[in-house]
Protein backbone atom coordinates (compact mmCIF):
# COMPACT_ATOMS: atom_id res chain seq x y z
CA UNK A 1 0.00 0.00 0.00
CA UNK A 2 3.24 2.60 0.89
CA UNK A 3 4.14 1.59 -2.75
CA UNK A 4 0.64 2.08 -4.29
CA UNK A 5 0.44 5.43 -2.61
CA UNK A 6 3.76 6.64 -3.65
CA UNK A 7 2.63 6.07 -7.65
CA UNK A 8 -0.78 8.32 -6.76
CA UNK A 9 0.87 10.89 -4.96
CA UNK A 10 1.66 12.91 -8.23
CA UNK A 11 -1.89 13.32 -7.85
CA UNK A 12 -1.51 15.57 -4.34
CA UNK A 13 -2.38 18.65 -5.62
CA UNK A 14 -5.86 18.04 -6.20
CA UNK A 15 -6.77 16.55 -3.56
CA UNK A 16 -8.58 17.44 0.00
CA UNK A 17 -6.44 18.54 2.72
CA UNK A 18 -6.14 15.17 4.81
CA UNK A 19 -5.83 13.05 1.56
CA UNK A 20 -2.92 15.53 1.12
CA UNK A 21 -1.28 15.19 4.10
CA UNK A 22 -1.83 10.96 3.97
CA UNK A 23 -0.15 10.90 0.62
CA UNK A 24 2.70 13.32 1.50
CA UNK A 25 3.79 11.09 4.40
CA UNK A 26 4.42 8.29 1.89
CA UNK A 27 7.26 11.24 -0.10
CA UNK A 28 8.93 10.51 3.17
CA UNK A 29 11.97 8.95 4.40
CA UNK A 30 10.96 5.56 5.58
CA UNK A 31 11.89 4.51 9.04
CA UNK A 32 15.25 2.78 8.66
CA UNK A 33 16.12 -0.69 9.00
CA UNK A 34 19.02 -1.90 11.94
CA UNK A 35 21.93 -1.26 11.31
CA UNK A 36 23.42 -5.45 11.62
CA UNK A 37 20.31 -5.77 9.39
CA UNK A 38 21.66 -3.86 6.51
CA UNK A 39 25.40 -5.49 6.82
CA UNK A 40 23.92 -9.10 6.67
CA UNK A 41 22.16 -8.38 3.07
CA UNK A 42 25.48 -6.58 1.96
CA UNK A 43 27.27 -9.34 3.26
CA UNK A 44 25.01 -11.99 2.02
CA UNK A 45 24.88 -10.32 -1.76
CA UNK A 46 28.84 -9.16 -1.89
CA UNK A 47 30.70 -11.58 0.47
CA UNK A 48 31.80 -9.90 3.48
CA UNK A 49 30.78 -7.77 6.16
CA UNK A 50 30.49 -3.86 4.89
CA UNK A 51 33.56 -2.82 7.31
CA UNK A 52 35.72 -5.07 5.32
CA UNK A 53 34.43 -4.88 1.80
CA UNK A 54 34.63 -0.84 1.88
CA UNK A 55 37.42 1.63 3.37
CA UNK A 56 34.64 3.35 5.36
CA UNK A 57 30.56 2.31 5.70
CA UNK A 58 28.36 4.69 7.11
CA UNK A 59 25.94 2.81 9.33
CA UNK A 60 23.08 4.62 9.04
CA UNK A 61 21.30 5.47 5.99
CA UNK A 62 21.61 8.88 4.23
CA UNK A 63 17.93 7.69 2.75
CA UNK A 64 15.47 5.39 3.07
CA UNK A 65 12.33 4.32 0.98
CA UNK A 66 9.79 2.25 0.53
CA UNK A 67 12.05 -0.98 -1.16
CA UNK A 68 15.53 -0.12 0.44
CA UNK A 69 18.18 2.25 1.96
CA UNK A 70 21.04 4.64 0.21
CA UNK A 71 24.03 4.36 2.80
CA UNK A 72 27.11 5.77 1.98
CA UNK A 73 30.63 4.26 1.90
CA UNK A 74 33.93 4.71 0.21
CA UNK A 75 35.66 2.11 -1.88
CA UNK A 76 39.13 0.46 -1.15
CA UNK A 77 40.41 2.73 -4.21
CA UNK A 78 38.86 5.97 -2.61
CA UNK A 79 36.07 6.44 -4.41
CA UNK A 80 33.17 7.53 -2.46
CA UNK A 81 29.68 5.75 -3.50
CA UNK A 82 26.13 5.72 -2.82
CA UNK A 83 25.30 2.07 -2.00
CA UNK A 84 21.29 0.79 -2.12
CA UNK A 85 20.74 -1.90 -0.04
CA UNK A 86 17.03 -3.76 -0.31
CA UNK A 87 15.13 -4.84 2.60
CA UNK A 88 15.12 -8.32 3.70
CA UNK A 89 11.99 -10.30 3.07
CA UNK A 90 10.72 -7.05 1.02
CA UNK A 91 10.71 -9.05 -2.39
CA UNK A 92 8.90 -11.92 -0.97
CA UNK A 93 6.32 -9.38 0.78
CA UNK A 94 5.65 -6.98 -2.25
CA UNK A 95 5.27 -10.22 -4.39
CA UNK A 96 2.70 -11.72 -2.44
CA UNK A 97 1.07 -8.61 -2.21
CA UNK A 98 1.08 -8.29 -5.48
CA UNK A 99 -0.14 -11.94 -6.36
CA UNK A 100 -3.48 -11.08 -4.71
CA UNK A 101 -4.55 -10.13 -8.40
CA UNK A 102 -8.20 -9.95 -7.29
CA UNK A 103 -8.01 -7.73 -4.84
CA UNK A 104 -5.82 -4.99 -6.70
CA UNK A 105 -8.57 -5.15 -9.58
CA UNK A 106 -11.26 -4.98 -6.87
CA UNK A 107 -9.38 -1.74 -5.38
CA UNK A 108 -9.09 0.25 -8.19
CA UNK A 109 -11.59 -0.34 -9.71
CA UNK A 110 -13.55 1.17 -6.79
CA UNK A 111 -11.79 4.69 -7.45
CA UNK A 112 -10.95 4.20 -11.00
CA UNK A 113 -13.41 5.25 -13.94
CA UNK A 114 -16.39 3.09 -15.41
CA UNK A 115 -14.69 2.99 -18.51
CA UNK A 116 -11.24 2.05 -17.56
CA UNK A 117 -10.06 -1.42 -18.33
CA UNK A 118 -8.78 -1.52 -14.91
CA UNK A 119 -6.72 -5.57 -14.84
CA UNK A 120 -4.82 -4.33 -18.16
CA UNK A 121 -3.76 -1.06 -16.07
CA UNK A 122 -3.05 -3.38 -12.74
CA UNK A 123 -1.27 -5.79 -14.56
CA UNK A 124 0.86 -3.00 -15.92
CA UNK A 125 1.64 -1.31 -12.93
CA UNK A 126 2.29 -4.66 -11.44
CA UNK A 127 4.84 -5.30 -13.46
CA UNK A 128 6.63 -1.71 -12.88
CA UNK A 129 6.87 -2.54 -9.03
CA UNK A 130 8.07 -5.89 -9.52
CA UNK A 131 10.91 -4.52 -12.15
CA UNK A 132 11.72 -2.58 -9.18
CA UNK A 133 12.74 -5.32 -6.90
CA UNK A 134 15.59 -6.49 -9.45
CA UNK A 135 18.61 -4.01 -8.98
CA UNK A 136 20.42 -5.86 -11.56
CA UNK A 137 17.70 -4.34 -13.90
CA UNK A 138 18.46 -1.08 -12.23
CA UNK A 139 21.39 -1.28 -12.67
CA UNK A 140 21.19 -2.24 -16.60
CA UNK A 141 18.91 0.98 -16.90
CA UNK A 142 21.00 2.85 -15.45
CA UNK A 143 23.99 2.42 -17.03
CA UNK A 144 21.67 2.78 -20.31
CA UNK A 145 21.14 6.17 -18.92
CA UNK A 146 24.57 6.61 -18.33
CA UNK A 147 25.93 5.87 -21.54
CA UNK A 148 23.23 7.70 -23.22
CA UNK A 149 23.94 10.41 -21.60
CA UNK A 150 28.10 10.85 -21.06
CA UNK A 151 29.23 14.16 -21.30
CA UNK A 152 25.97 16.13 -21.66
CA UNK A 153 25.59 20.08 -21.04
CA UNK A 154 23.40 19.70 -18.08
CA UNK A 155 22.28 16.27 -17.58
CA UNK A 156 24.12 13.71 -15.43
CA UNK A 157 23.82 10.24 -14.01
CA UNK A 158 25.51 8.69 -11.18
CA UNK A 159 27.67 5.33 -12.62
CA UNK A 160 27.33 2.18 -11.11
CA UNK A 161 29.72 0.34 -9.98
CA UNK A 162 29.12 -3.23 -11.24
CA UNK A 163 31.57 -5.52 -8.85
CA UNK A 164 29.93 -3.99 -5.79
CA UNK A 165 26.23 -4.36 -7.26
CA UNK A 166 23.78 -7.72 -6.90
CA UNK A 167 20.33 -8.36 -7.07
CA UNK A 168 19.44 -6.32 -3.28
CA UNK A 169 22.54 -4.18 -3.50
CA UNK A 170 23.35 -1.22 -5.69
CA UNK A 171 26.46 0.33 -5.65
CA UNK A 172 26.71 3.85 -8.09
CA UNK A 173 29.12 6.86 -7.76
CA UNK A 174 28.28 9.25 -4.97
CA UNK A 175 26.86 12.73 -5.83
CA UNK A 176 27.19 16.11 -3.94
CA UNK A 177 24.54 18.43 -4.79
CA UNK A 178 21.36 20.52 -3.69
CA UNK A 179 18.37 18.26 -2.46
CA UNK A 180 15.11 19.97 -3.90
CA UNK A 181 13.89 21.51 -1.01
CA UNK A 182 17.42 23.01 -1.05
CA UNK A 183 17.13 24.09 -4.18
CA UNK A 184 13.52 25.37 -3.93
CA UNK A 185 14.52 27.90 -1.06
CA UNK A 186 18.00 29.17 -2.19
CA UNK A 187 17.97 29.58 -5.88
CA UNK A 188 16.17 32.41 -7.95
CA UNK A 189 13.14 32.51 -10.16
CA UNK A 190 15.84 31.92 -13.12
CA UNK A 191 17.68 29.74 -11.64
CA UNK A 192 14.17 27.42 -11.16
CA UNK A 193 13.36 27.97 -14.42
CA UNK A 194 16.50 26.42 -15.84
CA UNK A 195 16.29 23.77 -13.50
CA UNK A 196 12.57 23.05 -15.10
CA UNK A 197 13.66 23.36 -18.61
CA UNK A 198 16.39 20.39 -18.19
CA UNK A 199 13.56 17.81 -16.06
CA UNK A 200 11.37 19.23 -18.83
CA UNK A 201 14.37 18.21 -21.54
CA UNK A 202 15.49 14.99 -19.84
CA UNK A 203 11.84 13.51 -19.60
CA UNK A 204 10.99 14.42 -23.52
CA UNK A 205 14.29 13.16 -24.74
CA UNK A 206 14.18 10.05 -23.47
CA UNK A 207 10.17 9.40 -23.96
CA UNK A 208 10.93 10.31 -27.92
CA UNK A 209 14.31 9.64 -28.41
CA UNK A 210 15.25 7.19 -26.25
CA UNK A 211 11.81 5.38 -26.19
CA UNK A 212 13.32 4.46 -22.63
CA UNK A 213 12.27 6.73 -19.75
CA UNK A 214 12.03 6.95 -15.86
CA UNK A 215 8.64 7.03 -14.10
CA UNK A 216 9.69 7.84 -10.84
CA UNK A 217 9.58 11.91 -10.66
CA UNK A 218 10.08 11.95 -7.42
CA UNK A 219 11.55 15.63 -5.75
CA UNK A 220 14.11 12.70 -3.76
CA UNK A 221 15.55 11.89 -7.05
CA UNK A 222 17.69 14.88 -8.29
CA UNK A 223 20.12 16.81 -7.25
CA UNK A 224 21.12 20.06 -8.04
CA UNK A 225 24.60 21.72 -8.76
CA UNK A 226 25.97 25.18 -8.79
CA UNK A 227 26.80 25.06 -12.86
CA UNK A 228 23.05 24.97 -13.15
CA UNK A 229 23.04 21.23 -13.93
CA UNK A 230 21.20 18.37 -12.55
CA UNK A 231 21.81 14.87 -11.47
CA UNK A 232 19.05 12.17 -12.38
CA UNK A 233 18.70 9.10 -9.54
CA UNK A 234 17.24 6.07 -8.96
CA UNK A 235 16.21 4.31 -12.20
CA UNK A 236 14.09 1.58 -10.88
CA UNK A 237 10.71 2.03 -12.21
CA UNK A 238 11.58 2.10 -16.11
CA UNK A 239 9.15 2.29 -19.00
CA UNK A 240 10.40 1.11 -22.11
CA UNK A 241 8.17 1.30 -24.84
CA UNK A 242 7.78 -1.62 -26.90
CA UNK A 243 7.17 -1.73 -30.68
CA UNK A 244 3.41 0.09 -31.78
CA UNK A 245 3.13 1.65 -28.27
CA UNK A 246 4.60 5.01 -28.68
CA UNK A 247 3.50 5.02 -32.31
CA UNK A 248 -0.13 4.53 -31.15
CA UNK A 249 0.22 7.48 -28.92
CA UNK A 250 1.91 10.52 -31.53
CA UNK A 251 -1.23 10.33 -33.57
CA UNK A 252 -2.94 11.76 -30.49
CA UNK A 253 -0.64 14.81 -29.60
CA UNK A 254 -0.87 17.20 -33.07
CA UNK A 255 -5.10 17.00 -32.87
CA UNK A 256 -5.02 17.52 -29.27
CA UNK A 257 -3.00 21.07 -28.90
CA UNK A 258 -3.96 22.16 -32.36
CA UNK A 259 -7.52 21.87 -31.09
CA UNK A 260 -8.79 19.91 -33.95
CA UNK A 261 -11.26 18.33 -32.35
CA UNK A 262 -13.07 15.98 -34.94
CA UNK A 263 -9.39 14.34 -35.84
CA UNK A 264 -8.42 13.86 -32.25
CA UNK A 265 -11.71 12.02 -31.48
CA UNK A 266 -10.56 9.41 -34.37
CA UNK A 267 -7.20 8.89 -32.84
CA UNK A 268 -8.76 8.81 -29.31
CA UNK A 269 -10.72 5.65 -30.83
CA UNK A 270 -7.86 4.24 -32.99
CA UNK A 271 -5.59 4.21 -29.99
CA UNK A 272 -8.21 2.75 -27.53
CA UNK A 273 -9.13 5.66 -25.84
CA UNK A 274 -12.66 5.04 -26.92
CA UNK A 275 -14.71 2.98 -27.71
CA UNK A 276 -16.00 3.09 -31.35
CA UNK A 277 -19.65 3.57 -30.21
CA UNK A 278 -19.21 6.44 -27.72
CA UNK A 279 -21.71 8.47 -28.47
CA UNK A 280 -19.90 11.28 -27.57
CA UNK A 281 -19.75 14.88 -29.14
CA UNK A 282 -16.32 16.09 -29.74
CA UNK A 283 -16.34 19.40 -28.07
CA UNK A 284 -16.45 18.07 -24.70
CA UNK A 285 -13.97 15.38 -25.22
CA UNK A 286 -11.11 17.78 -26.51
CA UNK A 287 -11.96 19.99 -23.59
CA UNK A 288 -11.62 17.25 -20.77
CA UNK A 289 -8.62 15.49 -22.20
CA UNK A 290 -6.84 18.75 -23.43
CA UNK A 291 -6.69 20.47 -19.68
CA UNK A 292 -3.38 18.68 -18.91
CA UNK A 293 -1.70 20.25 -22.18
CA UNK A 294 -2.62 23.76 -21.83
CA UNK A 295 0.94 24.25 -21.25
CA UNK A 296 1.64 23.44 -24.94
CA UNK A 297 -1.52 25.42 -26.40
CA UNK A 298 -0.08 28.68 -26.00
CA UNK A 299 3.42 30.40 -25.25
CA UNK A 300 4.76 31.07 -23.01
CA UNK A 301 3.53 29.60 -19.83
CA UNK A 302 4.39 29.18 -16.22
CA UNK A 303 3.79 25.86 -14.07
CA UNK A 304 2.18 26.72 -10.87
CA UNK A 305 0.94 24.52 -8.01
CA UNK A 306 -2.69 26.11 -8.87
CA UNK A 307 -2.78 24.64 -12.57
CA UNK A 308 -2.26 21.38 -11.32
CA UNK A 309 -5.10 21.27 -8.67
CA UNK A 310 -7.42 23.09 -10.44
CA UNK A 311 -6.76 20.66 -13.48
CA UNK A 312 -6.73 17.48 -10.91
CA UNK A 313 -9.88 18.72 -9.76
CA UNK A 314 -11.67 18.91 -13.08
CA UNK A 315 -10.37 15.90 -14.06
CA UNK A 316 -11.28 13.67 -10.75
CA UNK A 317 -14.65 15.30 -10.32
CA UNK A 318 -17.14 12.70 -10.98
CA UNK A 319 -19.86 14.56 -10.69
CA UNK A 320 -18.86 17.57 -12.79
CA UNK A 321 -19.87 18.59 -16.16
CA UNK A 322 -17.20 15.91 -18.23
CA UNK A 323 -18.79 12.79 -16.09
CA UNK A 324 -19.90 11.25 -19.49
CA UNK A 325 -16.46 11.53 -20.55
CA UNK A 326 -14.88 10.61 -17.71
CA UNK A 327 -17.38 7.27 -17.53
CA UNK A 328 -16.56 6.45 -21.23
CA UNK A 329 -12.69 7.12 -21.44
CA UNK A 330 -10.16 4.06 -21.12
CA UNK A 331 -6.47 4.43 -20.68
CA UNK A 332 -4.02 2.08 -22.58
CA UNK A 333 -2.26 0.04 -20.30
CA UNK A 334 0.95 1.56 -21.97
CA UNK A 335 -0.09 5.12 -20.98
CA UNK A 336 -0.19 4.32 -17.21
CA UNK A 337 3.45 4.90 -16.52
CA UNK A 338 3.68 8.34 -19.27
CA UNK A 339 0.49 9.71 -17.73
CA UNK A 340 2.05 9.04 -14.16
CA UNK A 341 5.39 10.97 -15.48
CA UNK A 342 3.19 13.77 -17.15
CA UNK A 343 1.67 14.84 -14.19
CA UNK A 344 4.84 14.32 -11.84
CA UNK A 345 6.93 16.74 -13.97
CA UNK A 346 3.72 18.91 -13.77
CA UNK A 347 3.71 19.41 -10.31
CA UNK A 348 7.38 19.56 -10.06
CA UNK A 349 7.01 22.57 -12.33
CA UNK A 350 4.50 23.68 -10.60
CA UNK A 351 6.45 23.82 -7.68
CA UNK A 352 8.93 25.37 -9.39
CA UNK A 353 6.98 27.62 -10.72
CA UNK A 354 8.80 27.42 -14.41
CA UNK A 355 8.54 29.82 -17.17
CA UNK A 356 9.33 28.90 -20.57
CA UNK A 357 8.29 28.08 -24.17
CA UNK A 358 7.09 24.54 -23.46
CA UNK A 359 5.13 23.92 -26.72
CA UNK A 360 8.40 24.85 -28.85
CA UNK A 361 10.72 22.58 -26.84
CA UNK A 362 8.16 19.62 -26.98
CA UNK A 363 8.38 20.29 -30.80
CA UNK A 364 12.03 19.87 -30.96
CA UNK A 365 11.40 16.00 -29.05
CA UNK A 366 8.29 15.16 -31.22
CA UNK A 367 8.76 17.16 -34.39
CA UNK A 368 12.96 17.40 -34.66
CA UNK A 369 11.98 21.29 -34.57
CA UNK A 370 15.85 23.60 -34.43
CA UNK A 371 16.66 24.58 -30.64
CA UNK A 372 13.60 26.61 -28.75
CA UNK A 373 16.15 28.07 -26.31
CA UNK A 374 19.88 27.97 -25.41
CA UNK A 375 20.10 25.21 -23.41
CA UNK A 376 17.96 23.23 -26.25
CA UNK A 377 20.98 24.92 -28.77
CA UNK A 378 23.55 23.05 -26.54
CA UNK A 379 22.07 19.97 -26.27
CA UNK A 380 22.22 19.90 -30.07
CA UNK A 381 25.61 20.41 -30.44
CA UNK A 382 25.97 17.98 -28.22
CA UNK A 383 24.31 15.43 -29.67
CA UNK A 384 26.12 16.89 -32.82
CA UNK A 385 29.33 15.94 -31.51
CA UNK A 386 28.77 12.45 -30.65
Amino acid sequence: MMKAGQMMSFIIDGLPEPAQQALASLQQDAPAMAPTLAAQVVADELGDDPSKLFLDWTELPVAAASIGQVHRAVLRDGREVAVKVQYPGIGDALESDLANAHVLYGLFGAVAMKGLDTKALVDELRSRIIDELDYELEAWCQTEFVDRYRGHPFIRVPEVVPEYSTARVLTSSWVDGWSWDDFVARSTQAQRDRAGEVLFRFIQGSIYRARVFNGDPHPGNYRFHEDGSVTFLDFGLVKRWQPGELESLLPLIDPLIDGDHTTLMAAMIESGFLPVDHGLAPEPVWEYVSRPYVPYLDEPFTFTSDFTADVLTTLLDRNGPYADVMNTLNMPPSFAVLDRVVWGMSALLGQLGATNRWRSILAEYRLDQPPATPLGVAEAEWRAGR
